[in-house]
């Protein structure tokens, strides 16, 4: 059943708040060691790669997330957020909202999709 409480789970929570702090290390230790981040229909499979990713795209970016809405989806955790930073903003709309596909496992994160929707109708 789907549960469209705002609860974050702690490492969720800290993954949060580590993006929006800049933290590359805090944010790396959200993840799994053979975890799998796809952001932009590209995948980046393991701890290097992810810290990599984190480092040029999200903290070299400046990005930082709000918090719109979090459902609960049969064990996994689909987060909306206002995105914004300093990343190329050609042909986004003023406001940025991206929904976070997030599964966690143990306490770690194994798997973030990030995607852009789009209404269906």
């Amino acid at each position: 059943m789907t549960d469209t409480s705002t609860a974050l789970s702690p490492v969720l929570a800290e993954h949060i708040r580590a993006v929006n702090a800049f933290d590359v290390d805090a944010i790396v230790a959200t993840f799994a060691e053979d975890a799998l981040v796809n952001d932009a229909r590209r995948e980046f499979w393991g701890a290097a790669a992810i810290r990599r990713w984190v480092t040029k795209e999200m903290v070299g970016d400046k990005v930082t997330l709000e918090v719109t809405e979090v459902v609960d989806h049969y064990g996994d955790t689909i987060v909306r957020a206002r995105y914004d930073g300093q990343y190329d903003k050609t042909n986004l709309p003023d406001e940025l909202i991206m929904t976070n596909y997030f599964t966690v496992r143990d306490g770690r994160i194994v798997g973030l999709i990030v995607i852009r929707n789009q209404a269906a109708y």
